[in-house]
């Protein structure tokens, strides 16, 4: 793998959302993350029979060990693969790899340099640490979810702000860290990154803003929620929409200048009490044209003015084009390793593995002998595929 963390060598045990997000994170730039996958079972079958490819995006870059956890000798021989780790990621709730043989403590015994991330909803303690939850609960809870939507109702916004926003990618930074910490020091730690307390995060500059009496706890009512007139998206003639983020003096004053606004009440920027009506006049102002012909106008101006593009016309715009920022790979559109390096780049990393297709060689390298392989595999502690998915280009 090449890019900035080639060196890097990360136990995932699989699961959803924010831990897999993470894991993507950290092998787009170069991180060797093997994956430790349940042996899938075709009902009545034989076990190979029903190993099917992940193809979801975010399971990028792996190598895939399937073991049946519920085996003690799959456990030891996950904790060879650790032993030889540099971090280990984990998404279950708090005490289930205890249960399994595999938490930090019998860990770290074996191995006192290892980073373990905890990736969790509400954290490996509190009153709800125990129960289950999702990233609209969890930002629910961080205020995040309150802000955001229109005022009669609060909108989630897709899974971003909990699972991957507040979630995984703070989970990549503190497992970086953490890892610096152990290089320095000699010594590992458990990194307890929650996804409620990762929205809570996200929300710093409206926690200050409400603090200093500059926003209103109330949805489309403050100049980042919808409530300005200068910052939000409109309907265009065609029914596809632009977003406008005129905020700052000159930008809002260019926005006036290129659409011909010349009515005196857009000089009252900051007077929330025009804020309504300003809206409407700009509604009324951008259904004369379509979205087009207003990108033509204002598009690439400093009035800060961009077309709400779908996920299928975000790839075509030029300036994605020209940065590459979303790519297709084995006909899968998907965004790119970011950011981007000068010294290290990153490469866009192999497709999902098929289940199990790395069990071999990874239990090999972990040093267990043929003997012991072909026993965990006989016996249905753990499962191989030999196949693996060709490199995305």
């Amino acid at each position: 793998m090449s890019g900035p963390l080639s060196s890097l060598t990360v136990i995932e045990f699989a699961g959803i959302g924010p831990a897999p997000f993470a894991g993507m994170l950290l092998a787009d730039l170069g991180a060797t993350v093997v994956r430790i996958d349940r042996p899938p079972v075709e009902p009545g079958g034989d076990p190979l029979g029903s190993l099917l490819r992940n193809d979801s995006i975010v399971d990028r870059g792996r190598h895939s060990v399937a073991l049946n956890l519920k085996d003690p000798r799959a456990v030891q021989a996950a904790l060879r693969l650790v032993d030889r780790a540099d971090i280990v990621l984990e998404g279950f709730r708090p005490g289930v790899m205890e249960k399994l043989g595999l938490g930090p403590e019998v860990c770290h015994a074996r191995h006192p340099r290892l980073v373990y991330g905890r990736m969790t909803g509400w954290g490996q303690h509190g009153p709800l640490a125990q129960t289950a939850g999702h990233d609209i609960n969890y930002i629910a809870l961080s205020g995040a979810l309150h802000a955001i939507g229109s005022a009669d109702r609060p909108m989630p916004p897709l899974n971003l702000v909990g699972d991957y926003g507040g979630g995984g990618m703070l989970m990549a930074f503190g497992l970086l860290a953490a890892v610096l910490h152990a290089r320095t020091s000699g010594t590992g730690q458990v990194v307890d990154a929650a996804m409620v307390d990762g929205a809570a995060l996200l929300m710093a500059a409206q926690f200050g803003f409400l603090a200093k009496g500059h926003w209103k706890d109330q949805r489309e009512s403050n100049f980042l929620d919808g409530g300005a007139h200068f910052y939000g998206t409109y309907a265009c003639a065609d029914g596809k929409h632009i977003a406008v983020g005129a905020i700052e003096p000159a930008f809002y004053r260019e926005l006036l200048a290129r659409c011909g606004i010349d009515d005196p009440q857009f000089e009252q920027q900051w007077e929330r009490a025009q804020w309504p009506q300003l809206r409407e006049k700009l509604e009324r102002l951008f259904a004369q044209r379509t979205r087009a012909q207003w990108c033509e106008l204002l598009e690439g101006t400093d009035a800060c003015v961009a077309p709400v593009l779908s996920l299928g016309e975000a790839a075509d715009h030029p300036h994605l084009r020209a940065r590459q920022t979303l790519v297709n790979a084995a006909g899968v559109l998907q965004p790119a390793p970011a950011p981007r390096f000068g010294a290290t780049p990153a490469r866009l990393p192999t497709a999902a593995p098929l289940v199990g297709s790395g069990t071999r060689t990874w239990l090999a390298r972990a040093g267990l002998c043929a003997e012991e392989i072909d026993a965990l595999l006989r016996e249905g502690a753990a499962c191989a595929r030999d196949a693996m998915p060709q490199a995305a280009d």
